[in-house]
């Protein structure tokens, strides 16, 4: 677990000293989550190492740990860019890129492989961590509609072949937030409702974002909540872009295989999402923790870059379909056996 705890916490340590001093940590913080993890990615790439599914035991305590360092993250930058007079405008710009992308990349991640814990106390931290970037309905549309429908027309978080981000980003929020109260509803009468809860617990953060900086907390939380946002969906736009399950004889369609999503296996970023580019193998064992998933070359798709940058590009629709669609339509087409 050496691995993944230096790079997470090398990049919550930053962020808490940018918070703190501003310059040059500010900076730091957000060269550490681009350019250093690109560079990174890139040297891994030379020296052909992959870490293919060798980094155990399961990790819990560093997904709670970096649960919990959540809040104090995300408060702490909403009070320094709605309030704090002691940081320079500077500052803050590269404070706000900098939480932002933890939010979406880190926080994100992490966030996901909690929800997918058995433990009770683990899921709700995962819970309130979505709930707090206004985000909690994510909770039930990845578990209740994602893993059920991935690769098909009845998954809003699907990307489909030809279409580009900006469509998709509008539609897969809808849809999965209309898609996950459906399936929540059909299981029956409980003592409250999910959505009940996640909407109790975005109140709640935005409530103590005006508390600790006003009008300018709530601005600050509600700008780094749609960055956040953005990148997830970014994620889920890449990781199953044109890829779709085929319909057997029967009607039904296939179920979700290796095929079915896009992987990258670049390690330091890996690494910074726990594992989340494994995004084939985590389909198909949702329950295995993050440390111990793989990656199979011959029979997962793999993207031609790690999936940052591949998110770059996502966001520029010629260069990404030029790059992306051919690719696609290989993994798309039915194969036999």
């Amino acid at each position: 677990m050496v691995r993944f705890a230096l790079v997470t916490w090398g990049m919550v340590l930053l962020l808490a000293l940018a918070l703190r001093f501003g310059q040059p940590w500010s900076g730091l913080a957000l060269l550490y989550i681009t350019v250093f993890t690109f560079f990174m990615d890139r040297i891994a790439a030379l020296t052909g190492v992959d870490h293919v599914g060798e980094e155990f035991p399961a990790g819990d305590a560093l997904s709670v740990s970096l649960g919990i360092a959540h809040f104090p993250l995300l408060y702490g930058g909403v009070w320094s860019l709605g309030l704090s007079s002691e940081l320079a405008l500077l500052d803050k710009i590269l404070i706000f890129f900098a939480l932002a992308l933890f939010l979406g990349q880190v926080s994100n991640s992490n966030a996901h492989e909690l929800i997918h814990r058995a433990p009770r106390a683990m899921r709700r931290l995962g819970v309130a961590v979505y709930s707090s970037i206004l985000f909690g309905h994510h909770a039930s549309a990845h578990l209740r509609v994602h893993h059920v429908h991935a690769a098909s027309r009845h998954d809003p978080n699907s990307a489909r072949l030809g279409e580009h981000y900006y469509a998709f980003a509008w539609r897969a929020w809808l849809g999965s937030l209309r898609a996950g109260y459906r399936a929540e509803s059909e299981l029956g009468a409980r003592r409250t409702h999910p959505y009940v809860i996640y909407a109790l617990g975005a109140a709640l953060s935005v409530t103590l974002s005006a508390w600790l900086a006003g009008w300018g907390g709530v601005g600050a939380l509600l700008a780094l909540s749609v960055y956040a946002q953005a990148q997830l969906l970014l994620s889920d736009y890449v990781q199953h872009y044109g890829l779709t399950r085929q319909p057997r004889e029967s009607g039904k369609l296939e179920p979700v295989g290796p095929q079915h999503s896009w992987n990258a296996p670049q390690g330091f970023s890996s690494a910074l999402m726990l594992n989340a580019p494994r995004h084939s193998d985590h389909h198909a064992r949702p329950a295995r923790a993050y440390p111990g998933l793989e990656i199979d070359r011959d029979t997962m798709p793999i993207l031609p870059h790690s999936l940052p940058v591949m998110a770059v590009l996502a966001l520029v629709p010629p260069v990404w379909r030029k790059l992306m669609d051919r690719r696609a339509q290989k993994w798309a087409t039915p194969r036999q056996g």
